[in-house]
């Protein structure tokens, strides 16, 4: 703890600021950079899974029958438990969402809700030249641009000339992704940026790039190095969000927010989710030991 800090009373200190990550209904191995590795930030991050939330009824921007409860239970122990400062989701299509979750689950708490890294999209074309455009990479082109429509609420358009949406699909190793399984970085690294360097070719007024599939960040330094391109994904916009909060430590009033301690919680898949839910799990752990309550047997 620095020297002023030091000085002052620690009940009188806010916290540092703190991230939530709703997560869908199903487990992976998460390498450092992907949104579900507590490891990628340099700040507290507690995750809460929704029962029955899968990546398919995801993918279909619906929010169904009971799912919809948990979805906003889930917030709102995001907020109340934990008292996050950003609330975001570990898939891109959670965009669907960002809607709801604005107009019907923030309360009076300055909580910052972020669903997808697409939001950067405003911000991204204010600093270009109307000359300039952006190349957005995704895991699927086809499902990303059937989102479209759902865009509006947020002011978001991405059906204009100056966007450029790139589909990861065919690049060896990726399959992973929509198979729910562990992506072999290294394999999939010079894929992703071989098809971002043929793209360039088609699309040469590209002038930033943005990676909206929540496992794509991984793949960020090796587009800035290769490329030499500002490169933006979920991290960078969670970042941006939780940077707001936290105290500038070179300059202004200094001492009134507590430092974080370099330690994450400790997180299983599903661990956060209340045991009367917990039966409604579609999918179960994969990436740790099975705890007993996961085995109950649901006869309803």
């Amino acid at each position: 703890m620095s020297e002023s800090k030091n000085k002052l009373n620690i009940k009188n200190m806010k916290p540092n600021p703190c991230l939530g990550v709703i997560r869908l209904d199903y487990d992976y191995p998460a390498a450092k950079g992907d949104i579900d590795c507590p490891d990628t930030f340099c700040y507290d991050v507690y995750y809460k899974v929704v029962p029955g939330l899968t990546f398919e009824m995801c993918q279909r921007g619906k929010l169904e029958g009971e799912v919809r409860t948990r979805f906003q239970e889930s917030i709102d122990w995001l907020m109340t438990e934990k008292k996050v400062s950003c609330i975001t989701g570990d898939c891109g299509f959670m965009m669907y969402y960002q809607g709801f979750a604005m107009k019907e689950i923030r309360r009076e708490r300055s909580v910052a809700i972020v669903m997808s890294s697409l939001l950067q999209i405003p911000a991204m074309l204010c600093g270009l030249s109307i000359e300039e455009d952006i190349m957005v990479l995704t895991a699927n082109e086809e499902n990303l641009q059937k989102m479209e429509p759902h865009f509006k609420e947020s002011g978001l358009n991405i059906n204009q000339k100056r966007i450029h949406i790139v589909g990861c699909d065919n690049v060896p190793g990726f399959e992973a992704v929509a198979e729910g399984g562990k992506v072999d970085s290294k394999k999939v690294q010079p894929g992703i940026v071989a098809l971002v360097k043929e793209k360039l070719n088609e699309f040469p007024k590209t002038k930033a790039i943005l990676l909206e599939c929540t496992e794509l960040p991984h793949y960020a330094n090796a587009i800035r190095c290769e490329i030499g391109l500002p490169v933006f994904d979920a991290i960078t916009c969670c970042n941006f969000f939780i940077n707001g909060f936290q105290e500038e430590d070179r300059f202004g009033k200094q001492g009134w927010q507590e430092d974080w301690d370099g330690v994450q919680e400790e997180y299983i898949f599903a661990q956060n989710v209340k045991l009367e839910n917990k039966v409604y799990l579609v999918n179960k752990p994969t990436t740790a030991p099975v705890p007993a309550e996961f085995t109950t047997t649901n006869n309803c």
